[in-house]
């Protein structure tokens, strides 16, 4: 089916967006960017908003709804996280039922017309960028990042350093299990103290 791609890709991006949410602690969640400018999302808003936005767009745009509340009682990390692992995995079976026709037919998003497919892509897109901006405030508040696409700076660099890929977890079975023990993820180096760039010799430059 030519839009296997897609459910693939829902299903390892369900599994990054977990990750990074384990990578915060309990006392993290009410933290801004800026403490000052309620216009940057704390933790607990970005998470409610992820469940809220994805329910809206699967119900209204793409026709699936897994009967549900979207956000946990009571609102804490560890409930988000199993509240999304349940709903998202109930959605990831939905999308594997559906055939190329549906992926091709045309849905309403936002006032204009569009195919499933494209609003799915979107959808992935709307989500990445938001992960991308709680792992921004994962290094305002100096946490280690696992990786969530290739190496990172607490992996060992940069890939064409051969740094490792080393996930927090090995599926969403293993970091439910993991976060409920109070935590199990995977090890990481010990950090080299290096520069994390392709232009070391430009590091701290203006």
């Amino acid at each position: 089916m030519r839009y296997e791609f897609l459910i693939e890709t829902y299903a390892t991006e369900r599994i990054k967006i977990l990750s990074v949410w384990s990578e915060f602690r309990d006392g993290d969640l009410e933290v801004r960017p800026n403490p000052a400018d309620k216009r940057g999302r704390s933790m607990h808003e970005q998470m409610v908003h992820q469940c809220v936005s994805e329910n809206l767009w699967f119900k209204n745009m793409l026709g699936i709804d897994v009967g549900a509340p979207p956000l946990p009682t009571p609102e804490t990390r560890l409930e988000f996280i199993k509240r999304y692992a349940e709903d998202s995995g109930k959605r990831l079976v939905e999308l594997q039922s559906k055939d190329e026709a549906w992926w091709e037919g045309e849905t309403t998003f936002f006032d204009v017309k569009r195919s499933r497919a494209w609003v799915m892509t979107r959808r992935l897109t709307h989500s990445s960028h938001h992960r991308g901006q709680q792992m921004a405030m994962l290094r305002m508040l100096g946490r280690s990042l696992h990786s969530n696409y290739g190496p990172t700076a607490d992996t060992g660099g940069l890939m064409q350093d051969k740094a490792p890929t080393i996930y927090a977890y090995a599926g969403v079975d293993a970091l439910l299990a993991g976060e409920s023990g109070g935590g199990a993820k995977s090890p990481l180096p010990q950090p080299s103290g290096k520069a994390v760039t392709e232009r070391p010799g430009a590091a701290g430059k203006g």
